[in-house]
């Protein structure tokens, strides 16, 4: 007997199907040969800083900094149960061979490898490495299974990204928390983001905009202009003397300009294009991406690459026509793809890029949520306009003559409107407005134009904008770039699949706040920044460590030599900022964090009670419990306090009361908490047997 264990549930439920498992126990799912189970996200996790040792439950100078000699684990409160269930099964003598089934990436390959070395287990490893969870991909993943020492070096760079994140949090939080005498949280990832954000947001206040004056030029739609002015005496003379005159084209720089067709979507770029046309967080993007992954409607959606493998041009052509005739934005798009563009497996790593699925001819897109559905429509096109021709225009950079005095035109002219015809019917399609361009007008060396209107307009020179998540995203994925060699592969503030978490972390947290799109810091993460030395926020810092960890993933740089270097800074750090003046210890007035209400089930981290919700601290965890929560307040309950506590404590609540919309009468029954791989939590109800 094999047993398979998913990341998740409901992928777990989707293999059992392909493999003919049909019957339910508590906790897997049996069939002649196999057996599927699967994880809850993390269910092991290292131990906090305080179980190694009582005295660590203070937190003081005079114990840092942590390393551990050997790193302890432990199973955590919120998973025990299904932790005990999936040991039993690898230990079980029917058992001869484990599939390691969980998400075909870095943190799939830890949950998973920590479950197994947890729960003690010999058995023989292969691994299930699909990018679809369509019948056809699942089917020949487990014909070509791989021995799971294939995924050593993996597994190796995850290991190091959980313990770097560990001794830069504990350490690094403990430190400055206690110079400070506020719990701050300090983190490998996250807090680089925030100085970028607490930059952006400093440039913007420390921008002194300027007036300046322009002398405008019109004959129908042409609009030229003059140079600016700082006094409007002078713009509006200007305009008198070319009141009614002829003006002459006396330049004409012409240029041809070639835009290339969009690469197809990575996480990233999807998660950017998807905040700038709709509004969607970062977040909101992955959930919806990742459920239509595990409805099969797209594939694996946390990936880096923007190409798909060379063998993959046939179905990809298959995949357009089925595009052209089921998306409703399609109709009348008429091309001929070259299919080459998109084709390139040596720019493939873990997975390719994210596309729709054929399962997509059978489905009700009408059926989708909205934001599935949105989000679908954006990845269908953007496979259109990959690969669809170039968009070719000139430029007509013009420069005019009235009475003595100089003006400026620019136009474009389209010679070939390529990929832009299907951006242009989805935007449409989708009630998108279009930017303003440059106006189509044909001017001609020598041409005298009029008689003009003239005015003059005021203006502001503009500053700096604030980070959207779009723009956040973007700089978060080359941050550092400017400050490393040509040859060095980048890989920017985070991955794919983890920055839509340090950005909801941040916020959480207190540091950063949404303002309309834009994100801006509090007051409590202008300080922090501020307080803490460049090595633990620089951007470049952490963009050579995610480089390291993928060198580390392929086996070009060991794990022991990327820790020492972690250890070694926070040991400087530590010895470097010993004290600080009671007026520096004073920066944070009225910026005290929540209550301590208990451990996060997911990485076993404090939760704190939030104003909104109750939050876990921990490291890129985005587990939260919130005050709000539809399915307790559908049940006539609130998520207060000491409910939450009790969820955290035990995993669920018992309540004698909970009242039927359909019968109005009372009814005992038990809320179950169930959290995701994404922190999520979900309740389920159990009725008592009767």
């Amino acid at each position: 007997m094999k047993l398979v264990i998913a990341e998740k549930p409901s992928v777990a439920m989707a293999l059992a199907k392909v493999v003919g498992a049909r019957e339910r126990k508590d906790g897997y799912v049996e069939g002649k040969e196999y057996l599927i189970s699967w994880c809850v996200g993390h269910l092991v996790a290292f131990c906090d800083a305080s179980e190694y040792d009582e005295r660590y439950k203070k937190w003081r100078y005079e114990d840092l900094p942590i390393i551990p000699e050997e790193w302890k684990r432990k199973v955590l409160d919120g998973t025990k149960k299904q932790f005990q269930i999936l040991k039993k099964l690898m230990n079980s003598k029917e058992v001869d061979e484990v599939i390691c089934a969980t998400d075909a990436g870095r943190e799939g390959e830890l949950i998973f490898r920590l479950v197994y070395e947890q729960a003690g287990c010999k058995k023989p490893v292969k691994r299930l490495w699909i990018s679809s969870m369509e019948e056809r991909a699942i089917k020949e993943g487990f014909a070509s299974l791989k021995d799971g020492s294939c995924y050593e070096d993996l597994y190796q760079s995850a290991l190091c990204r959980a313990k770097a994140d560990w001794l830069v949090g504990i350490n690094a939080s403990r430190l400055f928390s206690v110079l400070y005498n506020q719990n701050l949280k300090v983190g490998r990832v996250q807090t680089p983001t925030l100085a970028m954000i607490v930059d952006r947001n400093q440039k913007v206040k420390e921008f002194v905009k300027e007036k300046y004056y322009v002398a405008h030029l019109t004959f129908g739609e042409f609009d030229a202009v003059s140079e600016h002015f700082q006094k409007k005496e002078e713009a509006d003379q200007v305009a008198a003397d070319c009141s009614e005159r002829m003006c002459q084209v006396e330049k004409e720089d012409v240029q041809t300009k070639t835009v290339r067709a969009p690469k197809l979507y990575d996480l990233t770029s999807l998660q950017r294009d998807a905040n700038r046309i709709f509004g969607y967080t970062a977040q909101q993007t992955l959930d919806s991406v990742q459920e239509m992954y595990e409805k099969k409607l797209v594939t694996y959606p946390r990936t880096d690459s923007q190409y798909l493998t060379d063998e993959m041009g046939n179905s990809t052509k298959q995949l357009i026509q089925l595009l052209l005739s089921r998306m409703p934005f399609a109709e009348g798009i008429a091309y001929e793809p070259d299919i080459s563009k998109v084709l390139n497996s040596k720019k493939v790593s873990d997975h390719h890029a994210i596309i729709p699925t054929s399962e997509v001819e059978k489905a009700d897109l009408q059926k989708l949520k909205e934001k599935e559905r949105n989000i679908l429509y954006l990845i269908s096109a953007r496979v259109l306009t990959a690969t669809a021709d170039p968009y070719i225009y000139e430029t007509h950079k013009c420069q005019l003559t009235c009475n003595f005095h100089t003006f400026y035109f620019n136009a474009r002219k389209t010679k070939q409107e390529g990929f832009q015809a299907i951006e242009k019917k989805l935007k449409q399609f989708l009630g998108v407005r279009e930017p303003e361009q440059e106006a189509e007008y044909d001017l001609y060396l020598g041409r005298n134009i009029g008689p003009c209107s003239t005015s003059v307009s005021e203006n502001f020179t503009q500053p700096p904008r604030q980070y959207t998540e779009d723009t956040l995203l973007a700089a978060m994925e080359r941050a550092g770039n400017e400050e490393l060699t040509e040859d060095t592969e980048k890989k920017g503030l985070g991955t794919p699949a983890t920055r839509a978490g340090i950005i909801e972390k941040l916020i959480q947290s207190g540091f950063v706040k949404r303002e309309k799109k834009n994100l801006v810091p509090t007051d409590a993460g202008n300080v922090l920044v501020t307080v803490l030395p460049d090595e633990i926020k620089s951007p470049k810092m952490t963009a050579e460590w995610e480089m390291a960890l993928n060198h580390i993933a392929q086996g070009t740089e060991t794990a022991e030599h990327f820790l020492n270097g972690i250890t070694d800074m926070m040991g400087g750090l530590i010895s470097r900022y010993h004290s600080i003046s009671e007026e520096e210890s004073s920066r944070f007035p009225g910026t005290a964090r929540g209550e301590v209400i208990g451990k996060c089930p997911v990485c076993g981290s404090d939760v704190r009670e939030g104003k909104k919700n109750y939050y876990c601290t921990g490291q890129e965890c985005r587990f939260s419990l919130w005050k709000d929560d539809h399915f307790l307040a559908s049940q006539g309950k609130k998520m207060d306090k000491a409910t939450a506590k009790k969820f955290l404590k035990k995993g669920k609540v018992h309540y004698k009361d909970l009242v039927s919309k359909r019968t109005g009468k009372s009814y005992e029954a038990t809320v179950e908490m169930v959290v995701d791989s994404e922190g999520k939590a979900q309740f389920n109800l159990h009725f008592p047997q009767r």
